[in-house]
């Protein structure tokens, strides 16, 4: 079942049901209402029965009253000397003391009686049916009419419909509600997921993968996105794998072309001892000496950079104070450049969470670039300094300074602005830097020149 079919699906599940079941309830409560929308006219029916009943209650005790005295209606005689066979309700007249009464008799009360109490004790009765009428019905049925009109009267019809109505309206909409966010949390979760997926694929976690099938719309985008990622994943490690390999041939023939500058002087040099055939003075053969040692140093220079960048040092992070590793590497590194003046600017405390042998390594390439480049009667300034829960670290000199160029390539292995130098000493320094959890970047010089600033993570940086 396809997306637009569910959702197509879920738009009539909310509107048909809650609507079905509110024709349901308003036809029942209507018809409830219609039950009661007579009562006025039963009530004046039941009024109007009432009264006709009781003027021919009275009519007819008023003609047998007449016609007993009249003689025209028989007596029933219940003598005084058998009152032990009287029925009930003519020992219960005698015993009264009533001149007369009025009573009803029959299975529905449709005989008037007439009891009479003669001066004797004999008790006299006449009777006469009323035509079929039966009085203890009629009486009846107008109590239950007038009940059901009090029954009715008591009840506020149109605040009772209304109010169901609302209750059992709200009832619906919030079952409808609740059924409706659950459809849609359960249709919407595909693509909840896919979004998460891409965030995680964004933030470089080609490894990531969702779970689902289907063959909806949904599960075809979460099929083509994991179809993706792994496209991806394996692209990246391709990439990753021919750009390590491009990065060591280019290093390799850096190499092979600074040992081949270094090896041409010495052949040169060993060629023109052997084309003098043992007539070489001593004069010679130390300039000859002098020149192929110094090639020597240069090849053994550049070997130890190359082996020092190819390494993978491994990071052993403590609490560090870099005021003392400061001090100690310009102590170390001002007899070698006497010409330069050195400034020290430091914080009270600037202590680090970084490997002390990493920070050394950096601040000699960059303090030993900084003499270089700045050459007799030049300044250094190293200070440090908090910045942002940082411990920072700034070697700033006076020298020219950078060009645009070598600053878009600073950090590259084996690019290099100076003679004699490799272009692997601050790709070596940034190395170490991330390995301590920092961050190292050029910045302009307070002195004219050049300024490099590694920051690194304070220790206690709360206090």
């Amino acid at each position: 079942m396809s997306l637009r079919t569910k959702l197509i699906l879920v738009f009539l599940a909310a509107t048909l049901v809650p609507m079905a079941v509110m024709v349901w309830v308003t036809t029942n409560l209507l018809d409830q209402s219609l039950r009661y929308a007579t009562t006025v006219e039963l009530d004046e029916l039941s009024r109007s029965l009432e009264v006709t009943g009781r003027e021919m209650y009275r009519s007819a005790r008023e003609a047998l009253r007449h016609d007993a005295a009249a003689g025209r209606v028989p007596a029933r005689k219940f003598e005084a000397a058998s009152s032990a066979q009287w029925p009930n309700e003519v020992i219960t007249f005698a015993a009264s003391r009533e001149a007369e009464r009025f009573q009803l008799s029959g299975a529905n009360g449709d005989t008037l009686n007439y009891l009479v109490a003669r001066e004797n004790g004999d008790v006299w009765m006449y009777a006469r049916p009323l035509g079929g009428v039966g009085m203890n019905k009629l009486t009846g049925q107008i109590s239950g009419a007038r009940e059901l009109v009090d029954r009715a009267r008591g009840h506020d019809l149109r605040r009772g419909v209304t109010w169901a109505l609302i209750v059992v309206a709200a009832s619906v909409y919030l079952v409808a509600l609740s059924i409706l966010f659950w459809i849609a949390f359960r249709v919407s979760r595909p693509m909840r997921a896919l979004t998460n997926g891409l965030k995680t694929l964004v933030s470089g976690d080609f490894g990531v993968r969702l779970p689902g099938e289907g063959r909806d719309e949904a599960g075809q985008a979460i099929a083509a996105f994991n179809e993706t990622a792994a496209h991806l994943e394996d692209s990246r490690d391709k990439l990753v794998e021919l750009t390590r390999v491009a990065s060591w041939q280019m290093l390799a023939r850096k190499m092979a072309h600074e040992v081949k500058n270094s090896l041409t002087p010495i052949r040169l040099t060993m060629e023109e001892i052997g084309a003098r055939n043992g007539s070489v003075d001593a004069a010679f053969l130390r300039q000859a000496s002098q020149i192929v040692a110094d090639e020597v140093t240069t090849l053994e220079k550049r070997v130890r950079a190359f082996s020092d960048f190819a390494s993978e040092p491994s990071a052993q992070a403590r609490e560090t104070d870099l005021n003392g590793l400061v001090h100690e590497r310009v102590a170390f590194l001002k007899p070698t450049h006497p010409e330069v003046a050195y400034e020290i600017a430091l914080a009270d405390r600037a202590a680090a969470i970084v490997d002390p042998d990493l920070v050394r390594g950096v601040l000699t390439n960059l303090l030993e670039n900084a003499a270089q480049a700045v050459g007799p009667g030049g300044k250094i300034q190293t200070r440090t300094f908090r910045e942002g829960g940082r411990t920072v670290i700034e070697v700033a000199d006076s020298g020219p300074g950078l060009s645009d160029l070598a600053r878009s390539t600073l950090f590259q292995p084996s690019i290099t602005f100076k003679k004699n130098g490799m272009g692997l000493g601050l790709s070596i320094a940034r190395r170490s830097v991330l390995l301590c959890g920092g961050e190292i970047e050029y910045c302009d010089s307070i002195l004219g020149g050049a300024a490099f600033r590694v920051s690194l993570p304070a220790a206690n940086a709360g206090n």
